[in-house]
């Protein structure tokens, strides 16, 4: 996964409600799978879930923080765009001036945020994936994708306003003292856009002095009533968001486990299926499908977080403009088509992919850090 998302891999291969080995005389009792729908497996396949999340973000952060200067058209990294070495001139322009710390900017932020994700996001897909494929036979192109596109719009329902937290605190870039966590939630909190007033003035040609200003006076009281601060300043961008996890987390999860159904068919299978003789005894449960090599994870989990950005990648530039309309500008908040159209009037069409070429650079160490830490934690806990 965008930032932000938006991009976190999706989870490995899971048993079915009627393929259950729960009740498997052979096995010792320590070693029986803990049922899917127990509180006892949702928690620890939310732990590792978040763990995983967090170890991915770690290893990419500061290409994510670079990333996030460049979707939201920080006026002192602009001239990096554009091609591959943009994103290493601008790290250095950061470390020069901010020295390592300024690289993990807004990390603390993250880390806070994508652990309840990326915990959230795994179980949900689990869970919601035991629900909508029950037997193999269910098991559909479509069933995967609405499963996957159900998990990445819970978790973003949950942890929206630390992720806008995050977003302002890497845009910052305009003075040299750490800005605290409190300090950033503060100034977002407190931001409030322009009121739109309407002066009697403008009126008065119109109807009588008496009658303008008593129109005007009315709408000043609505527009002190209407809501123009506070906490829904920690949802800029919730829409764009939300419309773009649906095919986001829907692409990542369909891509990934149709990628490991072609590592399984029998032309790969004896490359990427890990031996039994390098099988844990956890990994040995019957009636799931056989681990893959760590290269065929990597492989799986890199196409998984390919697709899915690229497919979702306008709405997320859109969206990081949204969350930081408090600190250009005048702070009005601007709709999605206004949004867009602002960026086609200014860099055409490649201006909705700015970006992207760090977002490649990072999806594959990120998703595959991902996929690899989750379902060895997942053996840890005994999932």
């Amino acid at each position: 996964m965008k930032s932000g998302a938006q991009t976190i891999g999706a989870v490995g291969p899971t048993t079915y409600a009627s393929d259950t080995d729960t009740n498997i005389p052979s096995r010792r009792p320590e070693e029986r799978a803990i049922p899917k729908q127990s509180w006892q497996y949702v928690a620890r396949s939310g732990i590792a879930g978040g763990i995983a999340s967090c170890a991915a973000k770690t290893i990419v952060a500061p290409l994510d923080r670079v990333k996030i200067l460049f979707q939201a058209s920080n006026p002192q990294f602009a001239k990096y765009t554009g091609s591959w070495s943009g994103a290493m001139q601008a790290m250095s322009h950061v470390y020069s001036g901010e020295g390592v710390r300024g690289l993990f900017r807004g990390h603390s932020a993250t880390l806070l945020r994508i652990f309840p994700y990326g915990g959230i996001k795994f179980l949900a897909y689990e869970q919601v994936r035991a629900v909508v494929i029950p037997t193999r036979s269910k098991e559909t192109p479509g069933r995967r994708f609405l499963a996957g596109s159900a998990a990445g719009c819970l978790s973003v329902f949950a942890t929206y306003p630390l992720e806008v937290i995050r977003v302002r605190l890497a845009f910052e870039t305009k003075t040299r003292r750490r800005i605290s966590f409190r300090e950033i939630c503060t100034t977002i909190y407190n931001e409030r856009p322009p009121a739109a007033t309407l002066p009697a003035s403008a009126l008065e040609p119109h109807m009588p002095r008496q009658a303008a200003a008593a129109l005007a006076a009315s709408s000043a009281a609505v527009s002190a009533a209407t809501p123009r601060s506070g906490y829904a300043n920690f949802f800029r961008g919730f829409t764009p968001t939300l419309l773009g996890m649906i095919p986001y987390a829907g692409a990542s999860f369909l891509t990934h486990d149709l990628a490991g159904d072609v590592m399984r068919l029998p032309a790969l299978a004896p490359y990427a299926i890990l031996p039994l003789s390098e099988r844990s005894a956890k990994q040995l449960a019957p009636n799931k499908p056989p681990p893959l090599r760590a290269w065929a994870e990597l492989t799986t989990g890199a196409l998984a977080g390919l697709v899915s950005q690229t497919i979702s990648y306008p709405l997320e530039v859109i969206r990081r403009r949204m969350q930081v309309g408090g600190v250009v500008g005048d702070g009005h908040r601007l709709t999605i088509p206004e949004v867009a159209s602002t960026i086609y009037r200014d860099k055409g069409f490649r201006g909705f992919y700015v970006g992207l070429s760090i977002g490649y650079v990072k999806v594959v160490p990120m998703v595959a850090t991902s996929f690899f830490v989750y379902e060895r934690t997942k053996i840890w806990f005994g999932i």
